[in-house]
């Protein structure tokens, strides 16, 4: 068993999807950073690398019980026993996980480019036995509440958060709008547009405003994710948590 000390976490809970879980040049200072006394190290597939940090599906049993209680979260003074924490690898990504005692990865962590070099040091200078999926992997699937890493692809954090806000508040619009809201939006994304969006049924309108704004980010999905969360308590709170003041 290979261990590593003194580890900075970041942990990003309940997030199925990597590009979540960000890395060390997004972590913010308000961001809660805990320290691993002692972590244990294992290698696993890329498979089983892809799985860990986008699913929230239970991990292998072989995996789980290498790594009973061989991690220590440091609190204060003392050192805490962790049920099931550890640090993957499979020689090109690194991602540190905690089940908080479950069987899946609950929490989740990028590490600090120190301890990634350390990690592929101790990688490459010991032979250690490579955990695999015990079945089946189910290809997963991608929906507006749980966008594909294409979509996300290179934007920044404050950026993967207004976007993925937007989405929740085009889904809203889906389940509870009438035709002419949904037009109305539609119109508000692209107003040069006007005429032939009015002739349009409500699935349509709704379809083809998704399928404009799903990729990029840009100042027009910026003011659209403002107007369209006006008004509703929940959205304006993310809308504050992620971007530090009110919606104007």
């Amino acid at each position: 068993m290979v261990h590593i000390r003194d580890v900075w976490v970041n942990w990003f809970e309940g997030e199925e999807n990597g590009y979540n879980v960000c890395d060390f040049f997004e972590w913010r200072s308000d961001d809660r950073i805990e320290v691993l006394d002692q972590a244990i190290v294992v290698r696993v597939s890329t498979q089983l690398f892809h799985y860990i940090e986008n699913q929230m599906a239970e991990l292998p049993e072989a995996l789980l019980k290498a790594v009973h209680q061989q991690s220590y979260l440091r609190k204060n003074m003392s050192r805490i026993q962790l049920d099931y924490c550890f640090i993957a690898s499979n020689g090109e990504g690194i991602i540190a996980v905690d089940t908080m005692g479950y069987k899946t990865p609950i929490r989740k962590s990028r590490l600090t480019p120190r301890q990634e070099q350390i990690v592929y040091e101790l990688l490459e200078n010991n032979e250690l036995e490579v955990f695999d999926t015990e079945k089946e992997v189910v290809q997963k699937e991608y929906h507006i509440l749980s966008p594909s890493p294409e979509e996300m692809n290179g934007l920044t954090r404050k950026e993967r958060q207004l976007k993925q806000l937007l989405f929740m508040a085009l889904d809203q619009l889906y389940t509870t709008g009438n035709s002419a809201e949904i037009r109305y939006w539609y119109t508000e994304w692209k107003p040069h547009n006007y005429d032939s969006i009015q002739l349009m049924e409500r699935h349509e309108a709704w379809d083809r405003l998704y399928q404009e704004i799903k990729h990029g980010w840009s100042q027009r999905h910026y003011q659209l994710c403002e107007s369209m969360i006006k008004g509703q308590a929940f959205f304006e709170k993310l809308w504050e948590l992620e971007h530090g003041e009110s919606v104007k």
